[in-house]
């Protein structure tokens, strides 16, 4: 499958993991896990975790910290892909 194709799937996505004020550390975990048994997952950035980055800064530290591929960011929603 390719970024395109992954970008078409994961529009019909709902959010399953939002990151808050507790920061990327709270959901590593939980995003790991999820990347384990789904191939797409969007990501939602609220106002409090973002603290003056960009989202897609955060998008990809947290891409990174799981070992995963950032597909998309649109506004403050990332999807991404292992």
């Amino acid at each position: 499958m390719d970024i395109e194709e992954r970008k078409r799937k994961a529009h019909d996505l709902d959010v399953t993991v939002w990151v808050g004020k507790s920061g990327l550390e709270a959901v590593v975990d939980e995003l790991d896990d999820q990347l384990s048994n789904e191939d797409l997952v969007k990501v939602k950035f609220l106002r409090a975790a973002r603290a003056g980055d960009s989202t897609d800064e955060k998008a990809t530290d947290l891409a990174e910290r799981v070992n995963a591929e950032l597909v998309d960011v649109r506004g403050h929603t990332a999807v991404l892909y292992r």
